[in-house]
Parts: C-alpha cells; structure tokens; sequence
C-alpha cells in the first residue's frame, strides 16, 4: 500500500508548502493555497519512467556551438490567423495551451484546425467533457471533414498515453485538461494536483515523441487560467480565445511563446459554419457611423507584428451625485485616472465633477501606453461637445509632466492608418516620418498643450 503524501501548492506561482497558511510567502497572494494529495513512495521505475527527460529525449552533453541551428519545420493549420498567433505554424513536439470562457469557441476552433490537418498527418483527438456523438454532431453541422480524424472518449491520461504510443499521431488534442485524471493521485479530476501532474505527464510524451500537443483550459472569473501557475510553465505556447456572448468576433491572443511573438492577436467571427477568420480586422473595428460623433477618436494600436486601428469613445456628462465615476472597458481604469489628472495639470481642462465613460469598441482590449493621447482627445471631444473629423487619426503616450512620448513601430502605424483612409495623424514628433505620405498630413506634438490647440484646428 503506497504511503499518502500531502502537501500545499500556491495556485498563483507554484510555491510548495508543508502546512496550509492564508498568505504565499512567494508571491504575497492571500488564499491561493490548496492541498495536494499523492503518493509518497512509488516504485522506482514508474517514477524514473515519469519524470525523466521532461524536455525531451535524454543526450549526451554537447557544447553550445555543436548544437544544431536548423530551422524547424512548422505545418500549417490552415488558418492564417492561427498560424499567426502561434507564431507561423505548429512546430513539432510543442505543447500549446488554449484556455477561454465556456462557449467562446476553443473546441470549434480546434476542431475545424483538426479536421483538416488529418487529412496530410494523423491527428487523434480525445475528448473527456463531451461524447463522441456530440463531436460527430457538431462537425456535421460545420460541414467538416471527418473520414480521417480519429476520436477518444477518455479521462485517464495512462489510457490516452498508452493508445497515442500505438496510433502514433502527429497532434493530439486533448480537451479539457481538467477533468483528465491519472490513477496514482488521489484527489479529485480538477484538482491542483491532478492537472498539473496529468499537464507534466503528456508533455513529455509530447517531447520525447515529437508530437503536437493541444490542452483546452478552462479560465476562472477573473479571465485567467484555471489550475496551478506552473501549468503555464510547462507547456510552450499559452493563447487565450477571448469573446462576448453578444458579439460574433472571437480574438486569439497569444500570452506565452516559445516559437513567436508574444501579444499576437487574430480575429475570427462565429458564423454558422464555425469560426472564419478575420484577415483586415482594422476594417470591422472601424464601422463608424456617416455623422462624425463628439467623443469618437479612431488610434492605432500595435499587437504582436503588426498594427490596428481600433475606435476608442469617450463620454463625460455632468455627475449625479457628489463622487464622480471613472469606467474604463477595453483599457485600465487606474491609467484612465491618471490621464485625468494630467489633462487637468496640464491642459487646464476641469473634469473632477463629471462622470468619465470610456470603451473600446469591438471589445478589443488595450494594454499598452499607445492608447493615451487618443484617450484624451475623445474626452476633450466630449466634454466640449464637439466632434472630431473622421479622417483623423491619433496615438501617443502621455507622460505625467504633460510631454508626449513616442511610441514603437510609430511609421509603420501612420502608414497602415494611410491604407485605410486617413488623410491627417496627430503623433508624437519623433514618431514622425522621414519621408511624406502620399495624402497624409502629419501632425507633430511634443507637449499636452500642443496637442489640444492642434484639436482645436481640426
């Protein structure tokens, strides 16, 4: 009888504990402790068989310039907007990671991916959550190939292992990695322990054999990864497929990547027959209206390698009631406060009893520091009532002294913003190109000041 080991993991950053304490000393997360029950004592070649050569085959030591530089060989899923988040394509004995919200697309999208690529190389594709019945049902209906794919309806990660070393496939879905389970941890198929032993098992199947692993992972509240912090460290491409239930565009943004960028994003829209891709999501982000709107600035953000235009608006009314709100969807509300007191420092404008709305329209989220002069000039817009042309792009950070800072990539945003239209930018001075656009007018900004005259004159 194998002696029961027990023992305390932080969810947040993997941290190991012997007795259970409210507060990670690692990372300083309250209540993000859980107990991990396995086995102490396994026999020694089941453990040896388990963990050793995670990364792949065991080798003999060779020095750094003996290994081999060759580029590996990527296939194709078929989909420009997913080669594109995993960085060109799916590389051999790589794990990726597919996590989102329940109905947000992840077993379409790997379904339909699965379906043609069995079709050139062998694909099994196991399935614990649904029945194999359900599957056939919903590649029917999507008009999928079938005839070529192969299908499991197992929980047990030694039965998934032991039929994937007779079949023999190049990829291997597994959907969802947290109602797999293995027989030697006693907990519960979900469990902290569970997911991040069944996640370290078929990864070095993955490695050793070179296949291509897919895990599905469910995402918590607060949109982010269900399961341990370590789970994300073990794979090597972690994306996230992202979506409102009231909208019929999905965005797959990728967090982690050991073969491409990172922060790369692809744009798809639910239809009835699955997801489609989106190849120029600048133009579905940018279905204004005929009439120019107070509040409306349209800027151009940087996701992964390349730029988009994306409109943000802005509404200020007069507050009801002595403390005004500050709501910011699609960009980070404590920056949103931030922003406000530079523009009342600054640019003398008074906001401090009106309510300040903010979105991003499309529900694309913004994160990087691109998005601040445009955030501006749309509350200006709306405060004075007064809308901006239509033809007028704006990006730039915003510093806390009122300076306009440059931004990356700052030419290539003005000529893609140059594509789609747009006859007049209000950039950063540095940002600015050496050589004219054709048709494009170009604004340079060094201070907060200057950028609100230039609004002025538009």
């Amino acid at each position: 009888m194998a002696k029961t080991k027990t023992s305390y993991v932080c969810t947040e950053c993997g941290a190991d504990y012997s007795k259970w304490q409210g507060q990670c000393s690692a990372c300083h997360e309250w209540n993000t402790i859980s107990e991990v029950r396995g086995v102490g004592s396994q026999p020694k070649g089941a453990r040896g068989a388990r963990f050793e050569g995670f990364a792949g085959s065991l080798t003999e030591i060779q020095r750094l310039d003996d290994v081999s530089l060759a580029e590996q060989p990527r296939i194709s899923t078929g989909m420009q907007e997913f080669d594109r988040v995993l960085g060109g394509g799916l590389v051999e004995g790589s794990a990726v990671l597919m996590g989102g919200h329940p109905g947000a697309g992840k077993s379409t999208l790997l379904l339909q991916a699965v379906c043609h690529l069995a079709e050139s190389v062998p694909a099994l594709y196991v399935t614990g959550e649904e029945s194999l019945q359900q599957v056939a049902m919903r590649a029917k209906r999507l008009g999928l190939p079938t005839k070529d794919l192969k299908m499991l309806s197992e929980t047990s990660v030694e039965r998934v292992i032991q039929i994937a070393e007779t079949e023999k496939p190049r990829i291997l879905v597994v959907d969802s990695i947290q109602v797999m389970h293995m027989s030697d941890i006693e907990s519960a198929p979900g469990s902290v322990s569970q997911v991040r032993e069944s996640a370290a098992f078929l990864t070095r199947f993955a490695k050793q054999s070179g296949t291509i692993l897919f895990l599905v992972g469910h995402v918590t509240k607060d949109g982010s990864l269900a399961g341990p912090k370590v789970l994300e460290h073990m794979i090597d491409c972690s994306i996230l497929l992202e979506g409102s239930s009231d909208s019929r565009y999905r965005t797959l943004r990728g967090i982690k990547n050991r073969f491409g960028a990172v922060n790369e994003l692809g744009v798809f829209a639910m239809l009835e027959q699955g997801l489609k891709e989106v190849k120029n999501p600048s133009a579905i982000f940018l279905n204004r209206g005929e009439e120019a709107a107070p509040g409306s600035v349209v800027m151009v953000v940087w996701e992964g390698t390349r730029p988009m235009l994306v409109e943000i608006q802005a509404l200020v009314d007069m507050a009801q009631g002595g403390y005004p709100r500050r709501v910011a969807v699609g960009l980070d509300q404590n920056r949103l406060a931030m922003l406000l007191a530079v523009l009342h420092r600054h640019g003398g404008m008074h906001v401090s009893d009106q309510d300040v709305f903010v979105n991003v329209v499309g529900g694309v989220k913004v994160a990087e520091t691109s998005a601040d002069l445009a955030l501006l000039a749309s509350i200006v817009s709306s405060f004075r009532d007064r809308a901006l042309p239509q033809d007028v792009v704006i990006f730039g950070e915003v510093g806390l002294s009122g300076e306009i800072r440059p931004v990356p990539s700052g030419q290539e945003r003005i000529y893609e913003a140059a594509k789609h239209g747009f006859t007049r930018a209000l950039v950063p001075k540095a940002n600015v190109p050496r050589k004219p656009i054709e048709g494009m007018k170009v604004t340079a900004v060094t201070r907060l000041s200057d950028a609100l005259a230039a609004l002025e004159e538009f």
